[in-house]
């Protein structure tokens, strides 16, 4: 079944090829399709172009549909195209010609625009509950070790006085940046489309603020136009968050590849979260760490093919444009899994103590020494000067945390600073399922 029959059998290869992975994508826009037909059926109704009577039983069919998904039994059947296509079979079927007036007022441009948008709300709202929790670890563990002294790395030479309070709270700020893009991605994909049609507007009077409120967008998407061509520009926005939140996790675990060496040590795991190997009977490999930073890096490289397939193209709709969904569910499905086993071995990590006490981090303390130096009314250059002599043979003293005082220092981590301003963020994701807007929208069949 085909939505755009017009009674010519087409050539079964042009089918496979242009439906390409859609089977198996559109299983994730299912519910969201229903749920988008239920507002769209609400809307139909208060402009008069259905009456109360079909309301009731479009939405009672609609719903049960949604029941039918939740348990596993709607699928897309060979032969149909796609889960548009599905979803008007079987209304067909239970309501005869009543089922099939779901599409009016709808292309399956504005149709399939509106489930991506819902998903990928879905998607972002329940990343953003799985980023909190990350946060969380990882200024539980900022806390935790705040007084524990680790070398601080530039050039991957020893470089300054750093402390594991400092590192773990350093990524936790850096999710605090990647949460304030999600806002900022989540705020571009949450206005409505539905109802633009093929990008043209219709002559049907559609009351499209109506679905807005209903599906609990924050606005429209006004110009019919920009409908179309607004896809590639929200997901380069959804695509460039994952890419920052990927590369936070990409740039902690290979921080901890590193940390994990023999000549490091300064972390480690218990032997059940780590491998092995086939030959050699000592080594203990972090490959879930190394398969985080392999796959985060592959995520960072979305923007940049969400960018290459939009680029050339005008406005209006094209086909190219059903390849951006497999791209951003893909990216969704993997970055989860990320996050999922990074908290995991988090749970799991083991931190080194007196790490400082091997005489090659000696050299660590001079620029402290300077400053010390500096307070005592020496000039600077003067003081890094006499340092520079001191080096030579570590004629200098030690620094406590306790002369770290400015806000950010590893004396004076500003912890909960970072996370008031996180969970200012968090306000802006309200996580909301597909179950409970179905049931919402069923209120309307009484």
């Amino acid at each position: 079944m085909k939505l755009w029959e017009k009674g010519i059998n087409p050539e079964p290869a042009i089918i496979e090829f242009t439906a390409g992975r859609d089977r198996k994508t559109d299983v994730h826009l299912t519910k969201w399709d229903i749920v988008g037909s239920m507002a769209h059926v609400i809307m139909l109704h208060d402009v008069g172009l259905i009456d109360n009577e079909e309301k009731k039983n479009i939405l009672k069919a609609l719903h049960s549909l949604f029941v039918w998904d939740e348990e596993g039994s709607l699928a897309i059947e060979s032969g149909i195209e796609d889960i548009h296509s599905q979803i008007e079979k079987e209304m067909a079927s239970i309501l005869g010609t009543t089922g099939r007036k779901i599409h009016t007022g709808r292309s399956r441009n504005d149709q399939v625009l509106v489930d991506i948008r819902l998903y990928t709300r879905e998607k972002i709202d329940s990343m953003a509950q799985l980023v909190s929790r990350l946060f969380q670890k990882f200024q539980s563990l900022s806390e935790q070790y705040r007084e524990v002294l680790l070398p601080g790395y530039t050039h991957m030479q020893p470089a300054m006085l750093s402390s594991f309070g400092l590192w773990f709270g350093s990524y936790a700020e850096s999710l605090s940046d990647d949460l304030a893009l999600l806002v900022t991605a989540r705020a571009l994909n949450n206005r409505n489309p539905l109802g633009t049609a093929a990008g043209f507007g219709t002559t049907l009077p559609l009351n499209r603020k109506l679905t807005s409120e209903l599906l609990e967008f924050d606005d429209l998407i006004y110009n019919s136009a920009y409908a179309s061509l607004s896809r590639g520009k929200v997901e380069a926005a959804v695509a460039s968050a994952l890419a920052a939140l990927a590369q936070t996790l990409s740039r902690f675990s290979m921080d901890v590849c590193l940390y994990m060496t023999a000549e490091y040590r300064f972390v480690d795991f218990p032997d059940e979260y780590v491998t092995g190997s086939s030959i050699m009977p000592h080594k203990r490999n972090p490959d879930v760490i190394e398969l985080i930073r392999g796959r985060t890096n592959l995520i960072q490289t979305l923007p940049g093919q969400v960018a290459v397939l939009v680029s050339n193209l005008p406005s209006g709709y094209y086909r190219d444009l059903q390849l951006l969904k497999q791209l951003i569910f893909d990216a969704f499905e993997d970055l989860v899994e990320c996050l999922e086993i990074t908290l995991l071995m988090l749970n799991n990590i083991r931190i080194r103590k007196n790490i400082l006490e091997n005489p090659i981090y000696n050299t660590i303390f001079s620029t402290e020494e300077v400053n010390r130096l500096v307070k005592q009314g020496i000039p600077f250059r003067d003081a890094y000067k006499a340092v520079s002599v001191m080096v030579r043979n570590s004629s200098f003293s030690r620094t406590a945390l306790s002369d770290y005082v400015h806000e950010g220092s590893p004396g004076n981590l500003c912890n909960e600073a970072i996370a008031t301003r996180f969970n200012e963020s968090m306000k802006c994701f309200r996580n909301k399922s597909a179950a409970e807007m179905a049931g919402k929208l069923m209120e309307y069949a009484k």
